[in-house]
């Protein structure tokens, strides 16, 4: 175990700054003119390029210019902005709002999720099963954006609760429940379906015949048996969708007016601001590569019979 850690951590390395090296060359060597971007159509004075190009070493050859930049991050220094504000400041005000928002669409992914999968699973072509198929794929085919300005105009235009969509601190997490839903919809609606196919999968296996057969309770072999071989797939699953709910709230956040990360991700972009985008996607890198890695390791516990070497 300790021997495939320590290669899965190389190989993150790897990763991380593979995927740090795309980006920042899409956002610098890739980008027209960053600087021009930030301000729009008005013009750049001379004396305020030179200052950002020396900040920025923009003169610099690109492959030192990202040098300089990881070495710095390494070390824990985001830089900042083209405007001159700091990227670790704003990302400490941005990331509470991340969390919890991801974290309530993840709970609501687990414990609906796998609660309808399991039963649809159990109970293949009944009426629950056949009424979580139609609702799954029509949530599946509708995109994200689609889905958020609906539920925007439904609770806000015509229900009038406004402290649904557009949560304040003082609302709580009470006001984080639309729009989390609005996240992991997506995640739900895949979960319930993953979660069927591999009960239903497994309850026609021979391990499950054979601990009927020896008398065992109906309850001991869905819930000791049957769930441990049959969350492996979905606990994967739960595991990337936990990396892909912090960088997909990007549209949640902009849909809510959240000033999240995602919300961050989308001005850099917007602005053509490097080292913000850079910054978080790095971020993000780092906690997608690292929930993964616990995923893997998680295997060995719900199924013995997988052994890392």
């Amino acid at each position: 175990m300790f021997r495939y850690v320590v290669r899965r951590l190389l190989q993150m390395i790897l990763v991380f700054f593979g995927t740090t090296f795309i980006v920042y060359w899409m956002m610098f060597l890739g980008s027209s003119d960053p600087i021009q971007a930030l301000v729009g159509e008005k013009p750049v004075s001379e004396s305020v390029r030179a200052q950002l190009t020396e900040q920025y070493h923009l003169d610099e050859p690109f492959i030192v210019r990202y040098l300089i930049y990881m070495s710095n991050l390494l070390r824990g220094d985001f830089g900042t902005q083209l405007n001159g504000r700091s990227i670790a400041d704003i990302l400490a005000q941005a990331w509470p709002y991340t969390i919890r928002l991801a974290v309530l669409a993840m709970i609501f992914v687990i414990v609906f999720g796998l609660t309808g999968g399991i039963i649809a699973g159990l109970r293949q072509g009944g009426v629950f099963d056949n009424t979580t198929l139609a609702l799954t794929l029509l949530v599946i085919g509708i995109p994200t954006f689609v889905t958020g300005y609906l539920a925007q105009y439904i609770f806000g235009v015509k229900l009038g609760v406004s402290a649904w969509i557009s949560p304040k601190p003082e609302d709580g997490l009470w006001g984080y429940v639309l729009p989390a839903l609005i996240l992991g919809a997506l995640s739900l609606a895949t979960a319930i379906r993953l979660t069927r196919t591999s009960v239903g999968e497994n309850l026609r296996a021979d391990y499950v015949r054979t601990a009927h057969s020896k008398g065992l309770a109906r309850r001991r072999v869905i819930g000791v048996h049957l769930m441990r071989n049959s969350l492996i797939p979905v606990i994967t699953f739960l595991g990337v969708e936990m990396g892909n709910l912090m960088g997909g709230a990007i549209v949640t956040e902009r849909i809510f007016n959240i000033p999240g990360v995602g919300f961050q991700l989308f001005n850099g972009i917007r602005l053509q601001d490097g080292p913000t985008v850079v910054a978080i996607v790095s971020i993000l890198v780092v906690i997608y590569l690292l929930v993964n890695l616990v995923v893997d390791i998680l295997y060995a516990v719900l199924d013995p019979r997988i052994r890392y070497s």
